[in-house]
């Protein structure tokens, strides 16, 4: 029986990627697998352990 294991994200990536909308830097949500924009108040998703950068796949943050 083999075990399904999630792709690991990179954390040494964060330092190459900023936001798209703003050009600001990203900080890494490890639970939620997610790359959070303060500055935009978007939350970009980590899939298989690849960030997707895409606005429309952003999930908005909301106070």
């Amino acid at each position: 029986m083999t075990e399904t294991k999630t792709p690991q994200f990179d954390r040494r990536m964060i330092e190459a990627l900023v936001c798209p909308v703003t050009q600001t830097v990203l900080s890494y949500d490890a639970d939620a697998q997610e790359l959070v924009s303060k500055a935009a108040r978007l939350a970009f998703p980590i899939r298989g352990g690849i960030p997707v950068m895409l606005v429309d796949e952003a999930r908005k943050i909301e106070d």
